[in-house]
């Protein structure tokens, strides 16, 4: 028999909901952690010690969880799927024609930086410095439209604290048909493709600037 999966909305006093305020998060975790400190129980008993240091350790690892959107989104799912989504690496609906943009956008410009990398002609280099520029241009201009995709997501997110928050309660037999899983587990995805893409474009422009 599985074991249940702890519930870190539970541990940190936060209702079930597929958006928190990072900032009210962390005001509620210093709150419940601040006592716990393991230096305010350097004299105390062992077994006081420990309890205290594995209650603070399981709220800092709650913490983590629920401060990061796309971590919270995969521990939201298991908790109400009971395990692990699946298919979680199919491309979500409306990402791929920026999933196939910016896969070959990489490539071409890692064709330009080999090519940067070995000039030695005085004109070649002054040539491909202004190639670097269009190419500076042509990233953050996909890097802000990866941006803009995530602060869209982020919005559907908040609104969706209204139908978690309007569902039955946890246990009930109608909880998962009340709640838009299929559509979270979506939401999920796409950040996570958005986190990727905002990396690999982030080590080219950097790469351009060297």
């Amino acid at each position: 028999m599985s074991q249940p999966i702890p519930d870190a909305f539970a541990l940190l006093g936060e209702a079930r909901r597929p958006w928190i305020d990072a900032d009210a998060l962390k005001d509620r975790f210093q709150a419940m952690s601040g006592p716990l400190h393991p230096d305010r129980f350097h004299g105390a008993p062992e077994a006081e010690r420990n309890a205290a240091g594995q209650r603070y350790s399981d709220l800092n690892s709650a913490y983590q969880l629920l401060k990061e959107p796309r971590e919270r989104l995969l521990h939201l799912l298991e908790l109400e799927l009971g395990g692990k989504p699946k298919d979680i690496q199919r491309i979500p609906p409306g990402t791929m024609d920026l999933f196939v943009e910016v896969g070959q956008t990489c490539r071409d410009c890692d064709e330009f930086l080999k090519k940067k990398a070995t000039a030695t002609s005085p004109i070649l280099k002054l040539q491909l410095l202004q190639s670097g520029m269009e190419w500076m241009d042509r990233l953050v201009d996909l890097q802000n439209r990866v941006r803009a995709m995530g602060e869209t997501l982020a919005t559907e997110l908040n609104g969706l604290n209204a139908v978690w928050d309007a569902a039955p309660v946890v246990g009930s037999p109608d909880r998962i048909a009340a709640l838009p899983l299929e559509r979270l587990e979506q939401i999920y995805r796409a950040m996570s493709y958005v986190a990727r893409w905002t990396s690999q474009i982030q080590e080219r422009v950097v790469q351009l600037t060297i």
